[in-house]
């Protein structure tokens, strides 16, 4: 792996001041299970609340289906962009409980790849890569 990369750590248990956690939920913001619930109770993730920045975490629906993840991971492209006072550290979302491969998420990361304020999971990078 090129370690030009920024490589989202397999793990997360704190953030930095400045650095965000994103993780995958949907659109109702019930964040009950996985990386969603860990934002829930670590990193200010608001019930409720399916999608952007909360606290220091930033939530993106993927369980409404492909399309509509894809619409949302390019609205969070949008605003990293935006908001280089940000660190993104960006979790498998999708991958979990919703089912999906890396194979089938990681392309919607294409854009975001080369951000300096965004890090990807290795997963995500190794399909990139490929390409």
């Amino acid at each position: 792996m090129d370690s030009a990369y920024r490589i989202t750590p397999e793990r997360i248990s704190s953030l930095q001041p400045g650095h965000i956690f994103v993780f995958g939920s949907n659109h109702f913001g019930h964040h009950a299970g996985g990386a969603a619930r860990f934002a829930l109770d670590h990193f200010g993730a608001e019930w409720g609340n399916g999608e952007g920045l909360q606290g220091q975490s930033y939530a993106i629906p993927t369980m409404e289906g492909l399309p509509s993840t894809r619409a949302a991971v390019d609205r969070f492209i949008a605003f990293a962009r935006q908001h280089q006072e940000y660190t993104f550290l960006v979790t498998p979302i999708g991958c979990g409980i919703a089912g999906y491969t890396a194979q089938e998420i990681a392309p919607f990361f294409a854009d975001a790849k080369d951000l300096t304020n965004v890090y990807l999971p290795e997963s995500f990078l190794k399909v990139l890569l490929r390409k």
